[in-house]
């Protein structure tokens, strides 16, 4: 309740003692202070957002011309420079293709809450995997992947959402394989509050010691020359299923690999 400019929170408890005496114990909190800190850390997070939106708008037209131009020196002068002409050529093309993707990247990472619907409804996990299936077809058909599912449920989400999740971390298990053909397993088992999935691989695992960095946006555990990406994929993932109110984390996979398990509340039968 509101009292002047301050935020007052009343809680209330019953107490017996013995038989008939009943006592109301009454507690009032100032919640003043962290509302203001609450407020001000949505208009925090908001401006950020504004400014990421509007830098990459700004940034799209010079970084495409930037893209353009380092694409017609690699088609004029590869071959007519010299080996470091070629060189530099290279670091030039690959840089702004870098810039390009992060850029975009990040702007994908704070527009997923806008994505995530606030009123989900049932979604087939059977046919979000089936779509993912389809979207990865190249990949896993060069890799020689193998990808097994059991019967999933359904969940209260969205589908575009939920198949990113999928979609990145079984994409993930094909690209840091080891050197034998990826085999991908996908599960899901029923808690008493939420359903939890499982993606376990046979790749080349990650240390536990990273198990919490690989889901910052940007990190990566591998030189970017052998496994190409911008390092926001994870991050995507766990802001989507955290919007959800489920949480997202990595086990390792005794036999070899990694096992990637995340929680969707309120499971559907």
């Amino acid at each position: 309740m509101g009292i002047g400019a301050k935020t007052m929170l009343l809680h209330a408890r019953e107490i017996r003692h013995g038989d008939r005496e009943r006592l109301i114990l009454l507690a009032i909190d100032d919640i003043t202070e962290l509302r203001q800190f609450t407020e001000e850390l949505r208009k925090t997070n908001e401006d950020l957002k504004q400014f990421i939106f509007a830098a990459s708008h700004d940034l799209q037209e010079p970084i495409r011309m930037i893209v353009t131009y380092t694409d017609l020196l690699v088609k004029r002068y590869r071959g007519k420079l010299g080996a470091e002409g070629d060189v530099f050529i290279n670091y030039a093309v690959e840089g702004a293709q870098r810039l390009e993707a992060l850029i975009a990247g990040l702007r994908e990472f704070w527009e997923v809450s806008e994505r995530v619907e606030q009123h989900p409804t049932p979604v087939d996990c059977n046919e979000v995997l089936q779509s993912v299936l389809l979207n990865l077809e190249k990949s896993i058909t060069e890799s020689g992947a193998e990808i097994v599912a059991d019967s999933l449920p359904s969940v209260k989400a969205s589908p575009t959402p939920l198949l990113q999740v999928f979609q990145n971390v079984i994409a993930n298990a094909i690209k840091y394989r080891s050197d034998q053909s990826p085999r991908i397993h996908v599960s899901a088992a029923k808690s008493p509050s939420a359903w939890v999935f499982s993606i376990a691989d046979n790749g080349l695992g990650i240390d536990p010691k990273y198990a919490a960095e690989i889901f910052r946006v940007f990190k990566r555990l591998h030189s970017r020359s052998k496994y190409p990406g911008t390092g926001i994929g994870l991050a995507i993932c766990q802001k989507i299923v955290e919007r959800y109110g489920g949480r997202i984390w990595v086990e390792p996979n005794p036999p070899g690999g990694s096992i990637f398990k995340f929680t969707i509340p309120e499971g559907v039968n």
